[in-house]
């Protein structure tokens, strides 16, 4: 079974939309759970989610009482997470909750004992203005070619990870960017999907290109760096009985 885990920071006005295609992308996805995690939401983010509860029992909404960002959200998420499947979402409304069942035949396809598999969806055409556009382009270029984790869009956010992989990981601040090279690192292997992106309907967006670009180059060089500190690719290990 799969849990959705959604952060959000004031997206009231997104929420039951949203809520309303993940219920119907459950009915042809094996989808038990959904938890949003309000960031210290302002506005009545809180309240909606609560008031849905009634209508969407795989519903639960955790909040964080101060704002922590999406990388501690979607930890707090996963920490709760009733499922070993998780599906990562944004709330803005831009991921279609219809591409989850893409990323979970893909998932099915691939998956074996002993091997582990992380679906990344990679945005086929992105609704944003030109400039977010032309940043996200360079920024992709940039980190693939530092970490070489092969992903030309890791900043869409619909990604689909087993729980136990993800909690492995070293937490810090931002790291959702970063998770297939993360992941690829502790031997996950990396699919991609293509997927929709659509226009954001109701709230702002909370990145810019100035808060993403010096936080961008810190995170990129202390990744770097624990790249370099990964286990040996040929490690084995027997037990001598």
């Amino acid at each position: 079974m799969i849990t959705v885990v959604i952060p959000v920071h004031n997206e009231q006005e997104n929420v039951s939309a949203l809520l309303a295609e993940i219920y119907q992308a459950s009915q042809s996805v094996p989808i038990s759970e959904v938890i949003y995690v309000d960031d210290a939401s302002t506005d009545g983010t809180a309240d909606m989610l609560s008031s849905l509860r009634q209508t969407y029992p795989f519903l639960r909404v955790i909040r964080h009482s101060i704002k922590s960002g999406q990388s501690a959200a979607f930890l707090t998420g996963v920490k709760a997470a009733g499922n070993n499947i998780i599906v990562f979402m944004d709330g803005d409304g831009q991921n279609n909750p219809a591409d989850i069942e893409k990323l979970y035949q893909c998932y099915q396809g691939k998956k074996r004992p002993q091997i582990k598999v992380m679906v990344a969806g990679q945005r086929k055409m992105r609704n944003d203005n030109l400039i977010r556009r032309l940043s996200s382009r360079i920024a992709n270029r940039i980190r693939s070619f530092i970490l070489n984790d092969n992903i030309r869009d890791t900043g869409c956010s619909l990604k689909m990870i087993t729980r136990e992989d993800y909690l492995t990981l070293p937490f810090f601040n931002h790291m959702h960017r970063f998770l297939p090279a993360l992941l690829k690192r502790d031997g996950v292997e990396i699919l991609t999907v293509d997927v929709s992106h659509r226009s954001r309907l109701h709230g702002v967006s909370k990145y810019g290109f100035w808060n993403r670009l010096w936080v961008g180059i810190a995170d990129l060089a202390g990744v770097s760096w624990l790249l370099s500190r990964a286990k040996p690719k040929n490690l084995s290990i027997l037990e001598i009985l």
